[in-house]
């Protein structure tokens, strides 16, 4: 069995999720890197993960699966647990963002990021509380979420309906999962390009917010780790973005006219 607490950062193969799972190894976490499919890259995490901590250095493994699949997202807490021979924390950080409107909503488009960015939450969540029984353990989930639940435009109209499903299940669970299991949320406003955003332009976004800055992967890595270590923290979401919500935009930024 692990001495130090282990984590499990779902999407830890790239981007945000590798910069979450670096950053919690480098706090001294074990971390158990999810991927779908991106398994070169996932381990390539790992390897990264076991050399960013201290002198007494942290494990990390790969674990593959499809959370999309209930009963491959169902087994993926029993196998880190098996592995480890313990399990602290979930990072539920792995997401679908296709682009939709109104008039391209479809069921199909709801049900694919219902499958990928809400569901799969619950059900670890749910897997975690479990394997922690009713014993004197004690654990914590931190879900990803998404400043455009409090800048609301109809851009991204399925990804936003299942990242506000997502805030209501973080409330919920956590009043489900007490005492033993908190659960929190981390609400990144910009943080890396995506679609076709330069990074040029994706810079320039920077002026959108009030502080005039983006929120990095590292400023919402912090936030995790912060969550983590935070007792008296459940049931509420902290947003990490530059203060992009107190600046309404009627469309994603994406579309809009770099501020001058």
């Amino acid at each position: 069995m692990s001495s130090r607490p282990v984590v499990l950062v779902t999407g830890a193969a790239r981007r945000v999720g590798r910069e979450i799972a670096l950053h919690l190894a480098a706090a001294g976490y074990d971390i158990a890197v999810h991927c779908r499919s991106s398994r070169d890259e996932a381990e390539q995490t790992a390897r990264d993960a076991r050399s960013a901590g201290a002198a007494d250095s942290v494990d990390a493994a790969v674990f593959s699966a499809d959370l999309a699949d209930e009963a491959a997202c169902n087994a993926l807490v029993p196998a880190v647990a098996a592995h480890f021979g313990r399990l602290d924390a979930v990072v539920n950080n792995a997401s679908t963002f296709e682009y939709d409107d109104l008039a391209g909503f479809s069921h199909a488009a709801m049900e694919r990021h219902w499958r990928a960015n809400t569901a799969p939450a619950v059900l670890l969540t749910r897997a975690l509380h479990k394997l922690l029984g009713d014993g004197e353990a004690r654990g914590c989930v931190v879900n990803l979420s998404d400043h455009k639940l409090w800048n609301l435009h109809p851009d991204h109209f399925s990804y936003t309906l299942s990242k506000a499903a997502l805030e209501a299940a973080t409330q919920m669970l956590a009043q489900a999962c007490a005492p033993q299991l908190r659960v929190c949320g981390v609400a990144p406003g910009l943080s890396l390009p995506s679609g076709p955003m330069s990074e040029e332009e994706f810079a320039g976004m920077a002026g959108h917010s009030p502080l005039r800055r983006l929120s990095s992967p590292h400023d919402i890595a912090r936030t995790v780790l912060f969550l983590l270590e935070s007792p008296a923290i459940t049931g509420t979401t902290l947003l990490v973005d530059g203060g992009q919500h107190l600046q309404p935009q009627p469309r994603d930024v994406q579309f809009l006219p770099a501020p001058e």
